[in-house]
């Protein structure tokens, strides 16, 4: 099958189980250009139908998610604002084939970043402030059994995020030595520092902006980045409360509900 025919069919399986809530099988013979490609057919028809993209996220860039997935380089996927919960807000378990929650340390631009060229310095000049978040991560994939490919394909398996309430700018902490305690249901069961984001959040900015700048894609003033996880990601399902503790952030917490099964 040739790449044309064979990104639109991926992109249709995949949206297919979005809408009927049943995972399908890994994708074999994708590249990561193909993926993309299958990612932003996505992106077209939800942007078309209504949804509005609000931020990126960067995925895969810490050693501790990189070896939970199997996969070895950082992609990227699409925040759009119906993902949006607000911290302790109830979020419906059951929109969620299977999700894991991970802790980052989200960043919200005053002004737009555009690749590629993008410093170091001009990312920090573009970030407005720093905020505790908790993303969800999800698979349309089967079990989980993804490569690059496969996750960059079902939009870097974006699920949803929470944004706490505490802002900071970046010259009063430094998010490379700030930590964090994950908890689920009260019980501490990860922790992390910003350091294993690609040495810094930052440095995932800088990767997302160049990245996606070829592509003619531009980090708008206002937008929501999540530069990747500090921790491993852990499961959750109806009934979990998963709280990240950071320092300086202060906290931020998802809650999921819905009726937990019997175990």
């Amino acid at each position: 099958m040739s790449p044309q025919p064979r990104v639109a069919e991926a992109a249709r399986l995949l949206m297919q189980a979005y809408d009927s809530g049943v995972p399908i099988p890994p994708f074999t013979g994708l590249t990561v250009e193909d993926a993309y490609d299958v990612q932003l057919r996505q992106v077209a028809e939800w942007t078309a139908a209504g949804r509005i993209v609000k931020g990126h996220k960067v995925g895969l860039t810490s050693a501790a998610i990189q070896r939970q997935l199997g996969v070895d380089s950082p992609d990227y996927g699409h925040l759009f604002a119906d993902m949006f919960f607000v911290d302790g807000q109830p979020i419906p378990a059951d929109a969620y084939l299977s999700p894991r929650v991970e802790p980052e340390i989200g960043f919200v631009l005053r002004k737009p970043l555009a690749g590629p060229g993008v410093t170091v310095a001009d990312a920090l000049d573009a970030i407005a402030h720093a905020v505790a978040a908790l993303e969800i991560i999800d698979s349309r994939i089967e079990d989980w059994k993804i490569d690059l490919p496969n996750t960059i394909a079902d939009n870097a398996s974006s699920g949803g995020l929470v944004l706490g309430s505490t802002p900071l700018p970046l010259d009063a902490f430094d998010p490379r030595t700030t930590g964090v305690v994950l908890r689920r249901n009260g019980r501490t069961v990860q922790t992390g520092a910003g350091a294993a984001v690609l040495g810094s959040p930052v440095n995932a900015l800088v990767w997302l902006a160049n990245t996606v700048g070829p592509l003619g894609i531009t980090l708008d003033s206002g937008a929501v980045v999540l530069p990747g996880a500090l921790t491993a990601a852990v499961g959750a399902a109806a009934g979990d409360t998963v709280t990240a503790t950071f320092a300086h952030l202060g906290s931020v917490t998802a809650t999921f509900a819905g009726t937990p099964e019997e175990k």
